[in-house]
């Protein structure tokens, strides 16, 4: 199966990204079968280096049946190339408990 992954450059604690295409079973910064872009999270939001893509090449391997990590889904959503991701929700197991709901409550009565 073909992915379209983030494979880690740069030094420690300064990470910087390629943008590749390859299979599942490489490992993260092992062999792949092309470079399609690169990633630069050190850099602002707005600055224009910090996510190169190939528009053309990430939309041939998409039509060619390579499923893109989360990461790359997100950034290929920005572009328009893909729908977008659905974000995940809380769990209901991490809400918090009756009691808990019970105090806040009370607490929220108290002060108004």
């Amino acid at each position: 199966m073909l992915k379209i992954r983030l494979a880690r450059g740069g030094a420690k604690k300064r990470p910087f990204y390629s943008i590749v295409v390859t299979d599942s079973r490489n490992p993260r910064d092992g062999r792949f079968l092309e470079k399609i872009g690169t990633y630069n999270p050190m850099l602002a939001r707005d600055h224009a280096d910090r996510l190169k893509l190939d528009d053309a090449r990430a939309t041939h391997w998409l039509n060619f049946g390579a499923q893109p990590s989360d990461r790359v889904a997100r950034f290929l959503a920005d572009r328009g190339l893909r729908a977008p991701v659905a974000t995940k929700e809380t769990p209901k197991k991490s809400a918090p408990k009756a009691k808990a709901q019970e105090r806040a409550k009370a607490a929220a009565a108290a002060e108004a």
